[in-house]
């Protein structure tokens, strides 16, 4: 069994015995900065070991090792941690106990995932981060979050039931539970791929994301766009480095959101598949398996967790003051809310990789690696990605709430907290967008590349640039998608419209087969009746107590079903 003192164990117990005591502090105001301290005591607990593999035990003959320390997983679990004391600065408001608890867990199973040194210590957090962060969509209390968060969890178990296949194959095929790099040569490892897939919201695969994220609370929606898919891509960036396959999946993954985005109302709905397209860029880094690629992934992985939870805040923002997040019923509130429009201008130019943001100085790494990888395709496909997040994410957001049609609406500047913990991510994007380095520094991998040199930066103005010209031109001229009030399906298509349709085109015809053999029956049946009426005389009436068609049909039904089962 593992040692209780190891520090191995500190940061999951932190958040674990903090939760739970959040769940009993009954006062709003302490219980809410009891929580924000959470996150500080479970990083001061790993910031400063030596990299290393801490808590291992043996279970079973199974060699478990809770923590596992190397530049990784420390880049991972140092944006965790950060992200979970943002986002709960940001949620100082709330005063609901149960929201609170489950971040505090989802947080917890996500740094205890990326410590997790086997294949079965990273099912357990897997699984943990399913099952906390069901709760942030449930914590709505509305019966289209209960449905939404159904179909959310059954997914997120789904690749944990996934996962636990794999690693029972890879058990059964190498006798080994090590989490470490794999080929995809076997059944078990197609299965742990599969799993890491549908939480990195692989094409498909994705529609989880774009259902369960704008439906959850406002402040769970920010902590959710941290966690689930970067973890994910942690997952893959260890276990599947360097495979061909993710190349392509990540290069479908950054161009085809982008179109749903553009045509989305719903502005959450348009920053989570924002949130799809920047993972294609991770995925393609990953795939490509150089130095610098997987340099670029942990890079891009690391920034667009606090950029993207940056945008969540400012919408969050504006639907708490206006009480909406549809694109068609906001705009000029550049007056009433200027700060959060600037925050929001911050986030939007750091998805849209302008010069001295954070996503400046880490897309580029990806981009550089396709181009120097010799895929000129895929590189095409993610400059062009680019442009389209600028278009639809880092124009289209702040114009549509701030600088759009004027409708009217009265509306405060957010409240203070929500503001400081905005400003604090803003100055995070800023931050790592100057000093690169200090990021770097901490990367796996030698990342051997100036973001800041002269044909790069006119390059990446250049696009925005025309890219912007475009938008305003396309604008102007009415020709750019209109904010409709719509719903708009992709790939959920198949189980909202397709499926329910088969099943109820199957069952018409099996229904109407059914009646028609039943009117066959029955007419035999009356031409029975008949014919023992004139037969036997008025004595004959008595025949029509007989059952009908349908009834002779059950009842044939159930004596085949009950002579199946008595000789099987």
């Amino acid at each position: 069994m593992p040692d209780l003192a190891s520090p191995a164990l500190y940061p999951v117990f932190c958040y674990a015995i903090g939760a739970a005591l959040v769940a009993l502090i009954r006062w709003p105001r302490p219980r809410a900065f009891f929580a924000l301290a959470v996150p500080a005591a479970a990083l001061a607990g790993f910031a400063f070991l030596p990299y290393a593999n801490y808590g291992g035990f043996t279970f079973f003959d199974l060699r478990v090792g809770v923590m596992r320390l190397d530049a990784l997983a420390y880049v991972f679990a140092l944006a965790f941690s950060l992200a979970a004391f943002l986002a709960l600065f940001y949620a100082l408001h709330l005063r609901d106990r149960m929201e609170q608890a489950a971040s505090l867990l989802y947080a917890g199973a996500a740094i205890g995932a990326v410590f997790a040194a086997d294949l079965i210590t990273l099912f357990v957090f897997w699984e943990g981060t399913a099952l906390a962060s069901v709760f942030l969509v449930w914590a709505r209390r509305s019966e289209g979050a209960w449905r939404t968060g159904l179909r959310y969890l059954a997914i997120q178990i789904g690749s944990g039931l996934l996962l636990l296949v794999g690693i029972a194959l890879r058990y059964h095929e190498t006798g080994s539970i090590a989490f470490e790099r794999m080929e995809l040569d076997s059944l078990a490892s197609w299965a742990i791929f599969l799993a890491f897939g549908i939480k990195c919201a692989f094409p498909l695969l994705n529609n989880w994301l774009q259902d369960a994220y704008p439906a959850a609370t406002l402040t769970g929606s920010v902590t959710l766009s941290a966690f689930t898919t970067k973890l994910a891509v942690y997952a893959l960036a260890r276990g599947f480095a360097g495979t061909e396959l993710l190349v392509y999946i990540g290069a479908v993954m950054a161009l085809v959101p982008a179109f749903y985005a553009t045509i989305e109302n719903n502005l959450r709905r348009v920053l989570a598949y924002g949130l799809n397209q920047q993972l294609g860029f991770m995925v393609v880094g990953i795939g490509i398996g150089t130095p610098l690629a997987l340099a670029g992934t942990v890079t891009h992985a690391f920034a667009s967790i606090f950029y993207t939870a940056l945008l969540f805040m400012s919408v969050g923002a504006v639907i708490y003051r206006t009480g909406t997040g549809k694109a068609s019923e906001l705009g000029g509130l550049c007056k009433s809310m200027p700060l959060t429009m600037v925050f929001c201008v911050v986030g939007a130019l750091s998805i849209s990789s302008f010069p001295f943001l954070a996503g400046f100085v880490s897309k580029s790494l990806v981009v550089s690696a396709s181009a120097d990888s010799g895929r000129l395709i895929v590189w095409l496909v993610l400059v062009a990605a680019s442009v389209a997040a600028f278009l639809h994410t880092g124009l289209r957001v702040p114009f549509a709430m701030f600088l759009g049609h004027d409708r009217g609406l009265k509306a405060k500047e957010a409240p203070a907290h929500m503001l400081i913990a905005m400003g604090l991510t803003s100055a995070l994007c800023i931050g790592i967008g100057i000093w690169p380095e200090r990021l770097y520094a901490l990367l796996p991998y030698a990342a051997d590349y100036v973001p800041y040199t002269a044909d790069h930066v006119v390059t990446q103005l250049q696009l925005l640039f025309f890219a912007g010209l475009a938008f305003a031109l396309l604008v102007r001229r009415g020709l750019y998608p209109a904010d409709l009030r719509s719903i708009n399906l992709d790939f959920d298509w198949l189980y909202r419209r397709l499926l329910p349709g088969l099943f109820g085109l199957v069952a018409y015809h099996i229904r109407s087969m059914w009646r028609a053999a039943a009117r066959r029956v029955d007419y035999r049946l009356d031409r029975a009746l008949v014919t023992i009426y004139r037969t036997h005389g008025p004595e004959g009436i008595l025949a029509r107590t007989w059952p009908t068609g349908s009834m002779v049909l059950w009842i044939a039904v159930l004596l085949g079903i009950t002579l199946t089962l008595t000789y099987l």
